[in-house]
């Protein structure tokens, strides 16, 4: 029998490991809600907070319950505008990068 590992596991421990990785995960995410695809990027969000900054110390930062959060980040939430911007600022900060937007 092969040997499994769970990949939110993998995704924690590669973001530690690879920062270069964290912010592709940022990226994506914000290309994504950006392109009309808010399921997917909320997901891809919440692997990022839950390898970098935590549901806990997220809701200090933005004020929110970390309930509220993690259905924010559910594949069927739907946080507000306030919310999400206060939900990316948080972990662009805990991974140490700055948006840039650009379109083609």
């Amino acid at each position: 029998m092969a040997l499994t590992r769970d990949f939110k596991d993998t995704v924690t421990d590669r973001v530690q490991r690879e920062p270069a990785f964290a912010k592709a995960l940022l990226d994506e995410a914000a290309t994504l809600m950006l392109s009309g695809e808010p399921e997917p990027a909320r997901l891809i969000l919440r692997d990022l907070v839950n390898a970098t900054i935590g549901f806990e110390a997220l809701a200090t930062k933005t004020h929110k319950p970390a309930k509220s959060l993690h259905r924010m980040l559910s594949a069927r939430g739907n946080p507000g505008m306030d919310s999400l911007s206060a939900i990316f600022s948080a972990v662009q900060k805990k991974i140490g990068t700055k948006a840039e937007v650009h379109f083609a």
